[in-house]
C-alpha cells in the first residue's frame, strides 16, 4: 500500500523532503564514522575525558540524525512550516552542539564549549517544533 499525503494523494518528495532525509542520512553516517574512529583510532591518543566527549557527540548526532529523517517524513505526508523548521533546528543543532564537543575533544580551547548550549537549545526547539507539526490539524479534514 503506497504512503499517501494528508490530502489523500501520493506523497510528493519535494526538495525540502529530499534534503531533510538526505541530511539525516549523512549525519547518521558521520556519527557512526566518528564513533568508530574514536573507538579504534583515537583510543590510545585521547584522554578518557576527550573520548567521553566524542562518545556523547556521536550518540547525540545519531539520535538527532533520525529526528531529521522523521521531520522529513512528516514533511512528506503533512507539509508544514513547523516540520521544516524542526528539520532545520535539528540539523543546525547537531552541527553546533556535536561539532563543539568534537572540537573540544580534539583540543580546541575550553572557551569553545560556550557554543554547546546554543546547539542544545536548537535540538530542544527541534523536538518541540516536531511535536507542533505532528499535532497540527489537517485543514482538509477539520
Amino acid at each position: 500500500m503506497p504512503i499517501t499525503a494528508s490530502h489523500g494523494g501520493p506523497v510528493s518528495l519535494t526538495r525540502e523532503v529530499r534534503l531533510s532525509i538526505a541530511a539525516g542520512a549523512v549525519l547518521g553516517a558521520l556519527a557512526v564514522a566518528a564513533g568508530a574512529f574514536a573507538a579504534h583510532a583515537l583510543r590510545a591518543r585521547l584522554a578518557p575525558e576527550a573520548l567521553a566527549l566524542v562518545d556523547t557527540a556521536s550518540r547525540y548526532q545519531l539520535m538527532h540524525a533520525l529526528a531529521v529523517i522523521a521531520a522529513g517524513l512528516l514533511l512528506a505526508v503533512r507539509p508544514s512550516r513547523a516540520a521544516t523548521l524542526s528539520a532545520i533546528a535539528f540539523t543546525t543543532g547537531v552541527i553546533v552542539f556535536c561539532g563543539s564537543l568534537y572540537a573540544l575533544a580534539l583540543g580546541a580551547p575550553r572557551s569553545f564549549g560556550i557554543v554547546a548550549p546554543v546547539g542544545g537549545t536548537l535540538l530542544i526547539a527541534g523536538w518541540l517544533m516536531l511535536a507542533a507539526a505532528a499535532l497540527q490539524k489537517d485543514p482538509e479534514r477539520s
